[in-house]
């Protein structure tokens, strides 16, 4: 793992930031708040633990760039992946609260991260609550997107398990400006999507096949490109109430 100096202007917060005003406004105060809150960053390789499970957290991770994962295994080696994470994800939250986490947190890609003390999340619930909310607002999003992993693995087609998998990160890329007109970069093997769906990479392959037959979208050379949204979205029963994406107070 490689740890860099922070540097003014660096735009380490903008997806974070994207994140956030989708569902509400932040004011300049705010933004301060939270760029005086990092600590550091650090860049971590492909396929390295994040974030151990019984590990006492004395901070919280926000990915900045590259695709990440929340994730339990067997003692076999089988993985289940809860959640893919993009960037602007605060990944391990969670743990300013529980202080350890019960899940693995992992590396998909390169990683570019940025942490910030569990003591300067405290100091932002303590005097700026509306900033505290919109925290709390993203560990419920984080909730909401597992409910609907769960709901895809138990009940859904395989087809339909890969079709809302690949609806829900072309809005989540798209509001932190990672997906234009239904087109994004997802440099993911098909073992990650197997885990992420609960299926075996064959059975991914043969999915994605059937997908491109229809011609709903092509997934090659780690891009997605969607070429039929409103279809795609009937094939995976997609919708996305679940992300939350209205702009509110919070």
């Amino acid at each position: 793992m490689a740890t860099e100096a922070l540097k003014s202007g660096d735009g380490l917060l903008d997806t974070l930031l994207m994140k956030l005003r989708a569902r509400d406004v932040i004011t300049p105060a705010e933004e301060a708040v939270l760029a005086d809150s990092v600590d550091g960053l650090t860049h971590v390789p492909q396929d390295k633990v994040l974030v151990k499970a019984g590990v006492t957290l004395s901070h919280s991770t926000l990915l900045v760039e590259g695709f990440a994962c929340r994730y339990k295994d067997l003692a076999d080696g089988q993985r289940q992946i809860m959640e893919i994470h993009v960037p602007g994800d605060f990944i391990d939250l969670h743990g300013f609260l529980l202080n350890r986490l019960e899940h693995n947190l992992g590396s998909l890609t390169p990683v570019k991260l940025a942490s910030v003390p569990h003591d300067r999340l405290r100091l932002i619930t303590e005097r700026h609550p509306h900033l505290a909310r919109l925290l709390w607002f993203s560990t419920l999003l984080d909730a909401a997107i597992h409910r609907e992993r769960i709901l895809s693995v138990g009940r859904r087609s395989a087809l339909a398990r890969i079709a809302h998998l690949l609806c829900e990160l072309n809005l989540r890329l798209e509001v932190v400006g990672q997906a234009h007109g239904g087109r994004y970069m997802l440099p993911l093997t098909q073992s990650d999507i197997a885990d992420a769906t609960g299926l075996t990479a064959v059975h991914v392959n043969r999915m994605l096949k059937q997908l491109r037959d229809q011609q709903l979208l092509t997934f090659r050379g780690g891009e997605v490109v969607i070429e039929e949204w409103d279809r795609l979205q009937r094939v995976a029963e997609f919708s996305s109430g679940y992300l939350y994406l209205e702009r509110r107070p919070r």
